[in-house]
Order: structure tokens, then sequence, then C-alpha cells
């Protein structure tokens, strides 16, 4: 397998890397929507969100919490995103799971591109009893 996360983990390709410890590596994304958009990336391969086991998502959203505060204070940013692209359709491109933290700036002209839909009638109950029925 070729995958460019486990080659920047494994030192073999370069990344400008922010923090790391034995269970998260964090680095710039090479094509950042703004300036010090950061990437939270687990050490071991997990192709997508659903794969990682839930351990291993605490791991990513404590470091994500304390590089977001960094990236906040020292980029001066007014608000930021955390995004995670899960499957093609999603615009996931690398298949290992990782978290975008994308900084915002008020006039920074990113905006995801909504679409809104609106339900019918009876529609929004039926597309909560489809997802319910298996959460009980």
């Amino acid at each position: 397998m070729d995958c460019i996360f486990c080659n920047i983990i494994n030192r073999t390709a370069h990344a400008e890397i922010l923090f790391e410890n034995d269970n998260v590596i964090s680095f710039l994304d090479t094509s950042p929507v703004n300036f010090g958009h950061a990437l939270v990336v687990t050490k071991k391969h997990y192709p997508d969100f659903l794969t990682v086991p839930g351990n291993e998502l605490n791991h990513v959203i404590q470091a994500a919490q304390v590089i977001s505060d960094v990236i906040s204070r020292k980029l001066k940013c007014h608000g930021f995103n955390l995004v995670v692209n899960n499957g093609a359709a999603a615009g996931q491109t690398v298949k290992h799971f990782h978290l975008h933290i994308i900084p915002r700036f008020d006039q920074d002209d990113f905006r995801f591109k909504l679409n809104l839909k609106k339900y019918s009638d009876d529609s929004m109950r039926e597309y909560a009893d489809k997802i319910r029925e298996e959460l009980k």
C-alpha cells in the first residue's frame, strides 16, 4: 500500500509537522483552504472515519482541540472548521483517516456550497425512523 500519510509518519515523505505524539501526527495541508490549514492524522492506518476505533478518535479530537487553540491564537483567525471527509462523494482523496483544521477569517470567501433541501410533510419522520431503527 502506498499511502502518503503513512510515508509522512515513517519520514519517507516530507511534511511541515506541527505536532506529534504516540497516536497522532499533525502537519500543514499542502493544498490549504487558508494558510495554516492543518491535518490531524492517526498514526495507525485506518481508511476512513467508520473504521477508526473510539479510543483512537479520542486521541485525534484531543490533539485537534490543542492544535486549533494554537492556530486560532497565533494566526488570529476569527474561527475554524473541523472537517472529516468520508468517502469519495464527500471529497476524501487520501484513504487514511484525517481531520482538517481550517482557520477561518471574516472575509476569506470560503463557503461550503449549500443546496439546502426541504423535507415534505411526512418525509422528515420517515428519515428519522430509518435512522432510529438501527440506533435503538
